[in-house]
């Protein structure tokens, strides 16, 4: 059930990035937890939906400014500069 609910938010933000113009796609590996890639001219983005004390996130590094709350009104703004 737990990465039905990571597919679930990894939508959500792939659809308002979309929105946004932004091409992304869910990853959906046998034996890892899903992503969502984030294709770029340099690299690739990878995100991950964390739940962490009972409140989800999103996550695409290790440190705090690295992440941000998967119902934040921001979230989508903050992905959406990291593609550019």
């Amino acid at each position: 059930m737990r990465q039905q609910d990571q597919f679930i938010h990894l939508v959500r933000l792939a659809w308002d990035l979309h929105m946004r113009g932004v091409s992304a796609a869910v990853d959906l590996p046998k034996s890892k937890e899903p992503t969502l890639v984030l294709p770029r001219t340099v690299d690739t983005i990878k995100i991950m939906a964390l739940l962490q004390n009972g409140q989800w996130f999103f996550t695409w590094g290790r440190g705090r400014e690295q992440r941000v709350s998967a119902m934040a009104e921001e979230a989508a703004e903050r992905v959406w500069e990291l593609a550019q």
